[in-house]
């Protein structure tokens, strides 16, 4: 089971853009993406994350009601990517990045065309996607 979950709403790229920081809303929408999994009862093995400060604040975040620790992998920092390659041997793995990477990325695998939100969360098993999840639904789910 893949799970790629777009990073939380960010500041505006005035600098550098591998520096910007969750808004107060990114941080609620990450901890929301965190308790949902958790909520959903998700045994997921390991957090791979960009470097980015917004992507591996979120993964940070998220996995602190997952009881993980993120690692950070430079093949999330930006572009395509193989997440087969990346998660092999891994088990269950939830990856934290960016667009249009993660949406390309559900693509390739799936063949849906979908685009995540800030915050959002896609579920693919396989070459099937379970879940397509909006940060409003995933507050949702982790508030039950």
């Amino acid at each position: 089971m893949l799970y790629l979950l777009r990073h939380g709403d960010a500041e505006d790229g005035t600098g550098d853009d591998a520096s910007r920081r969750l808004t107060p809303k990114g941080e609620c929408q990450a901890t929301s993406a965190g308790q949902a999994l958790a909520a959903l009862g998700t045994e997921i093995d390991a957090c791979l994350a960009s470097p980015k400060v917004r992507a591996l604040d979120t993964a940070r975040i998220a996995c602190e009601a997952l009881d993980l620790q993120p690692e950070i992998t430079e093949e999330l920092r930006g572009g395509r990517f193989d997440s087969l390659a990346l998660t092999a041997g891994r088990g269950d793995v939830l990856l934290v990045g960016h667009e249009p990477d993660f949406s390309g990325e559900v693509g390739r695998l799936t063949g849906a065309n979908v685009k995540l939100k800030k915050g959002g969360l896609a579920i693919v098993d396989g070459s099937t996607l379970l879940a397509l999840l909006r940060p409003k639904d995933l507050a949702a789910i982790a508030s039950r």
